[in-house]
């Protein structure tokens, strides 16, 4: 057998795991691996023009796929720029792999130019966090590493110096077989026989849903109707629970629209189905409480439980429908049906009348008008920011589209990058970045990697010159708006100047048309929509104090946004509703 490189062994550790490319921006102790890699046909590097880009691409992809991928960063500075991107993929329990390179071995400890410690560095944003010191821990560490990332859904961190990577590789290393895929996990008969009392003595039940009923639409649904339940929903569980649903009762937390927050809280039982949502503020504190969850670290962190039960949605349900008794009284659910189509009602109206008159442009407009423009599985990734309250209302899940976005990190310019991540999985399935004026233009940069690699990835930029959520933060608190504005250029004419299909949309009777366009566009496209800055948005729920923010400073603002064709949605419910 041909001596192998330990970048060459690292390289091959990783096609065996399944990783298909590499995103990162090549420097001098990266240079072992990205040859190996230009001599390995199995595996691509994908140079982006930040490294932040990279962990958000690689975050991505790890989401979509459920598989392992990877991104890297040359030593100090270039490593140092991941670590946001792989805080989000942490926390949105993205498996990643990510390759931090390190000054020459010899020299660590020295102060040596451009040292950090990135084994220390990224420790907070990892589940596995360690420094490969000698060819001799090679393949063991890298393999430990994925397994962390792989078996517990998060990030791994390997730092491994450029002179260690252009060492031979230890003969008679041994490689032993890789986990690959998670098992499911099944509570205790005593967990479930105790829900199952719990679920019969109850008279009013309320579901709330994550984005761990992923792959248990079904079996929410069976026991939805079992049990007479509305369901709500957190932002990250829309996708997978909203579609096909006669018991959707909307969402609930900053976001939220229409009764999710009145079930929750005039429920007898509230069971949270895979959800980690952090705003306990919108959590009842009177009622009893069970959580269903996959990672036992996350039971009771929100909130004080009465039932915590260690399982996945999927398998808990399956195991506990049949030991549950068949309700009959669906007079709560009903009752929240319909309070949810009358919320829905009371917003829409400000944004179906005039609209396509109205300049600058409703930015629900354009919401709506994407919503029903763009392909039925089409891959969306959301700004965070007020495109976060667009996606949240106005995209209509139907259990084939992806809706991806910084749900849990919360970090500006996310979208772009993970478009580039989403695309490269499939560059036929149609790739929406829903971005901000303010998180494109943190970016921006990586627009040329849409362009260098043709990737049909279509920008829809929400144009609103200002950093609209903060402009809402500052309003509550009852602060006069400071330092969100910005001062944008055309960016139709700079997509244009990169190579790119490029239009700009200041007239709302230009906007489908644009869109049309966009999609038929056969490489990358932006679509540049100059949109109303005063538009924002509100929860469901708003303290006293919030008010009196708003009266100090707000004057004459659009609060509520509508919701798209989710109230078609809930008006097909209320007309399912048994008449008796």
């Amino acid at each position: 057998m041909a001596k192998q490189t330990v970048a060459e062994q690292f390289v091959n550790i990783l096609v065996r795991a399944g990783v298909q490319r590499l995103y990162g921006v090549v420097g001098d102790s990266l240079n072992p691996v990205v040859d190996a890699i230009r001599r390995n046909s199995a595996i691509d590097w994908i140079q982006v023009r930040h490294e932040e880009v990279a962990a958000f691409a690689a975050g991505a992809e790890a989401q979509l796929t459920g598989k392992l991928a990877a991104c890297a960063g040359s030593c100090g500075p270039g490593n140092l720029h991941l670590i946001n991107g792989l805080y989000d993929a942490h926390r949105s329990m993205a498996p990643v792999l990510a390759l931090a390179s390190h000054i020459p071995s010899s020299e660590i400890g020295t102060s040596y130019f451009q040292e950090t410690h990135p084994d220390r560095l990224f420790a907070e944003c990892s589940h596995y966090s360690e420094l490969i010191s000698s060819p001799r821990q090679m393949p063991r560490v890298l393999q430990t590493a994925i397994q962390h990332a792989i078996g517990q859904s998060g990030v791994s961190v390997v730092s491994l110096p450029g002179d260690i990577a252009a060492e031979q590789a230890p003969d008679r290393a041994i490689e032993h077989a890789l986990v690959t895929a998670r098992p499911s996990v099944r509570p205790g008969d005593a967990e479930i026989d105790r829900l199952a009392r719990m679920i019969d003595e109850a008279d009013k039940i309320t579901l709330f849903c994550g984005s761990g009923t992923a792959g248990a639409h079904a079996e929410v649904m069976e026991f939805a109707e079992r049990v007479k339940s509305p369901v709500g929903h957190a932002l990250r569980g829309k996708e997978w629970i909203q579609y096909d649903n006669p018991y959707d009762v909307g969402m609930s937390g900053l976001l939220g629209y229409g009764a999710a927050y009145e079930a929750t809280h005039g429920c007898d039982l509230l069971i949270m189905l895979g959800t980690d949502f952090p705003y306990n503020a919108f959590l009842p504190d009177d009622v009893k409480i069970v959580q269903v969850d996959v990672r036992p670290e996350h039971l009771g962190r929100r909130s004080k439980l009465d039932l915590a039960v260690w399982g996945d949605v999927r398998e808990t349900l399956r195991c506990l429908t049949p030991r549950v008794q068949v309700k009959n009284d669906r007079r709560f659910l009903d009752r929240m049906l319909k309070k949810h189509a009358d919320a829905l009602e009371g917003v829409v109206s400000a944004y179906t009348r005039k609209v396509e008159k109205h300049v600058p442009i409703h930015p629900e407009y354009v919401a709506s008008v994407l919503d029903e423009e763009a392909a039925d599985d089409a891959v969306f990734t959301v700004d965070t920011g007020m495109c976060n309250v667009w996606a949240a209302r106005y995209l209509t899940p139907n259990g084939r589209r992806r809706v991806i976005g910084s749900f849990s990190h919360g970090s500006m310019a996310n979208a772009l990058p993970q478009a580039i991540g989403a695309q490269f999985i499939d560059r036929d399935r149609q790739v929406v970045s829903m971005s901000g004026d303010g998180g494109f233009t943190m970016l921006m940069g990586d627009f040329l990697t849409l362009v260098q690699y043709d990737l049909p990835v279509k920008v829809v930029l929400f144009n609103n010159s200002s950093l609209g959520m903060v402009e809402l933060e500052m309003l509550v608190a009852g602060l006069p708006s400071y330092g969100t504005t910005n001062r944008n250029p055309d960016f139709a004419a700079i997509a244009r100047a990169a190579g790119a299909h490029g239009v700009r949309v200041e007239k709302p009777r230009q906007l489908r048309g644009a869109l049309h366009d966009a999609f038929k566009h056969k490489g990358p496209a932006l679509v540049d929509i100059v949109t109303d800055p005063n538009a924002l948005s509100i929860p469901p729920k708003i303290s006293a104090e919030m008010v009196s923010g708003f009266a100090l400073s707000a004057g004459k603002i659009v609060l509520d946004g509508g919701v798209g064709r989710m109230l078609q949605m809930a008006r097909s419910n209320l007309r399912n509703i048994p008449r008796m």
